[in-house]
């Protein structure tokens, strides 16, 4: 870990450098590819040239490649041969992709990711005893599944880095294989409660979401008051794939011990992005030597036809970026769908502040997840109530032209005037977002939002419904059509 922390260290002071090097590594390994010599990679000798070659792709782009992948043809994308295929639904779409993960991918960057998210948490709290204990590991909802032709394996991402995990990282992690890799969800939950409660956890690693739903279970089962009374060793818990700003008090109340940390990682089955590095802040530092080439797409050129991504070295702070990678599993130029924000330059480090697909722009008003979350939390704090779950999407008023937003929130207590709690909300979106502010201005674009308490255990029903119980997956947070609140009616 030490040894580690001296290169990341390295990167860091050399961030510019790094990124050309592994250019460079990822131009030379792609050469021979199908994809390589139709964009003929043997020229390409600068950024410059492989941005005016090589067009940004989206899943679908590159879906009749992993297509062929996934029958069995190789040297496609990526030099390696590729068996293993990450399945992901998204967040906003119910067909799969499955997302190609070579050896590579898995020995430089996820596997890597998780001793880096270990080795900066150990350099922060030097004192800590986590290694005498185990760590609780929230897999995906989906097994490996081996295809008839014996071409390729597919599964959540979870789940193909638990079966390739090495055997030390195996004996240090909870619950066994069998049950972290189990396909039923709901069966899964209470088999994972009965057998981690009995071992000394001291780190939790998921999505807060699904995290969240296993420790209420284990204190069902426990019988006790706090998860403290369990795990009194528990230090940490590395969490990702959702914000985690309308659970934190959650976890706060069910964790009180003060010896407890949370720690923030950007990992998704395309990579292993970020990794929280300091104490007081959530901000991500983005790792720059997983074999993964970074390039950001200014948001308010998404989707003109002369848009133009740009190298880490011409980022500003503060200004929102569509993420685009190349990586050490084929994947070039891809366009992975999240919103990213610099906070800082040196060293590099982000904020997720959203999906390119999951806004709401119905007047012009630009309204993000970053907004919503910030807003969300400011009304919370106001009104004392705590957010289990929300999502938001448009209304359309059937006597005139104005809309409005509509949102459905699962409060952990009601408030005691949901008016006041709405014109909070109002508000604090208002000071977070110029645009949204001047179409509120007067009510004379947007009126003021509508929302709707729905009862606990709405939106596990929703997912439940559509098929999506497990932990990589997330609830849509903002829409800009109406599909997931019309679905969810049937529910209040």
């Amino acid at each position: 870990m030490k040894k580690r922390a001296h290169q990341i260290d390295l990167f860091i002071k050399y961030p510019i450098e790094v990124q050309l090097e592994w250019f460079r590594r990822l131009i030379n390994h792609g050469k021979a590819t199908e994809w390589g010599k139709l964009y003929d990679y043997r020229s390409i000798k600068t950024f410059e040239q492989f941005a005016e070659r090589v067009p940004v792709s989206t899943y679908e782009d590159l879906k009749p490649y992993i297509d062929r992948l996934r029958n069995g043809e190789q040297n496609i994308l990526w030099p390696e041969e590729i068996k293993w295929f990450a399945k992901s639904s998204g967040t906003t779409s119910s067909k799969s992709k499955f997302i190609p993960v070579s050896n590579s991918s898995l020995e430089e960057c996820h596997f890597r990711g998780g001793k880096d998210m270990l080795s900066l948490f150990v350099t922060n709290y030097p004192d800590t005893e986590i290694f005498d204990g185990k760590g609780l590991v929230m897999g995906g909802s989906h097994n490996i599944t081996e295809i008839p032709n014996e071409s390729y394996y597919d599964g959540d991402l979870s789940a193909i880095l638990i079966q390739n995990m090495p055997f030390w990282a195996q004996f240090m992690r909870t619950p066994p294989m069998s049950t972290a890799l189990m396909d039923e969800w709901e069966s899964k939950i209470d088999i994972m409660a009965k057998q981690t409660m009995q071992d000394n956890v001291t780190s939790l690693s998921g999505v807060p979401s699904w995290i969240l739903v296993l420790l209420k279970k284990v204190l069902e089962i426990s019988g006790k008051d706090n998860i403290s009374e369990v795990w009194p060793n528990l230090e940490v818990f590395f969490h990702g794939g959702v914000s985690f700003t309308p659970y934190r008090e959650q976890f706060k109340a069910i964790i009180p011990s003060p010896k407890m940390h949370y720690m923030e990682t950007y990992n998704a089955s395309e990579g292993f992005f970020g990794i929280q590095d300091q104490k007081d802040s959530s901000d991500l530092l983005l790792m720059l030597d997983y074999g993964i080439y970074y390039e950001f797409l200014p948001i308010d050129e998404l989707g003109e036809a002369d848009a133009k991504a740009i190298p880490l070295s011409q980022v500003e702070i503060n200004r929102n970026y569509a993420l685009i990678i190349t990586t050490n599993a084929g994947l070039w130029r891809y366009q992975i769908g999240d919103t990213v924000r610099f906070t800082c330059l040196n060293p590099y480090r982000i904020k997720i502040t959203g999906r390119t697909k999951n806004f709401i722009n119905i007047a012009g008003e630009e309204l993000i997840i970053d907004n919503a979350e910030k807003a969300l939390m400011v009304a919370s704090e106001k009104c004392k109530v705590g957010i289990t779950e929300y999502t938001a999407g448009p209304y359309f008023y059937s006597d005139s032209e104005k809309s409005a937003h509509e949102w459905l929130i699962e409060f952990t207590q009601q408030p005691e005037n949901i008016d006041v709690f709405i014109d909070s909300l109002d508000n604090a979106l208002k000071s977070l977002n110029s645009d949204y502010e001047a179409k509120r201005y007067h009510d004379m674009v947007l009126r003021p939002p509508i929302v709707r308490s729905v009862p606990q255990g709405t939106f596990y029903k929703w997912l439940k419904m559509k098929g999506k119980l497990g932990g990589q997956h997330k609830v849509p947070r903002l829409s800009n059509n109406r599909d997931m609140i019309e679905e969810m009616k049937p529910l209040l």
